[in-house]
């Protein structure tokens, strides 16, 4: 599995930013796929993600500005993220999960990306 992030950078308050991940093997692979933050001296915590039956998750802290979309012709993820704010600063971070069985045992074998920097600074 890779998962391969672009965009992020500097972004102003107010503002906007999109971040991309481009996923192999393909989307439709995946049990889940979408968005982790980290930000300094805080635990990795979900932004977005789509979940097992086309349903998405968001983090309170990005209802209404942040929106999750995946393209299967494209095999990509991206997070749109509007109305920036200075504590949206964090390493973000593609996730995707994959579900297997074995006898009566379920795993979540987890991957993720190597994350890109988001800073949100006038």
């Amino acid at each position: 599995v890779q998962l391969v992030e672009s965009g992020g950078g500097l972004g102003q308050p107010g503002g906007s930013l999109r971040l991309s991940c481009a996923t192999s093997p393909s989307i439709g692979s995946f049990n889940a796929v979408g968005w982790y933050r980290q930000a300094p001296g805080n635990q990795r915590e979900l932004v977005a993600t789509f979940t097992d039956g086309g349903r998405t998750n968001y983090a309170d802290s990005a209802k209404g500005r942040f929106t999750v979309s995946r393209d299967y012709s494209k095999n990509t993820v991206d997070l749109q993220m509007n109305s920036l704010k200075p504590e949206d600063t964090a390493v973000y971070y593609c996730y995707a999960l994959i579900v297997t069985n074995k006898g009566w045992k379920r795993y979540n074998n987890e991957y993720w990306g190597q994350g890109t920097q988001v800073t949100v600074s006038s």
